[in-house]
């Protein structure tokens, strides 16, 4: 059955978000490729990243794991949800697609593949 596998937190100022989280929670945070992205490893339980607010709107994301992103995703559509965006790799990591439920709640899809590209 599907679970959270991952979250995605927001900033507006990363220097202070790292400051607030790491602080708050003891999370240690590790740059991405140079990127405006840390991941955020909790110790124990699911672990997440954190990146630039990319508009006014953008919540925290909930990622959810499942076996294929593709088929989740014509799921979602089938059910009257919306596929936001659609399918990418992340390479040697896996693939998502973020998706809009019935109720406007925005959520991700993550499919584990260390052969993704």
């Amino acid at each position: 059955m599907p679970s959270i596998a991952h979250f995605e937190i927001p900033f507006d100022d990363a220097e202070r978000a790292k400051k607030f989280y790491t602080e708050l929670f003891g999370w240690k945070l590790e740059n991405y490729l140079g990127m405006e992205y840390w991941m955020i490893h909790t110790q124990e339980g699911t672990g997440g990243g954190m990146m630039k607010r990319q508009h006014p709107d953008h919540k925290i994301t909930d990622y959810f794991g499942v076996p294929s992103v593709s088929d989740f995703s014509a799921k979602v559509e089938k059910l009257g949800g919306k596929i936001l965006m659609p399918k990418m790799a992340v390479p040697n990591m896996g693939y998502f697609a973020v998706c809009m439920d019935t109720e406007s709640n925005i959520f991700g899809l993550w499919e584990e593949d260390p052969k993704a590209k």
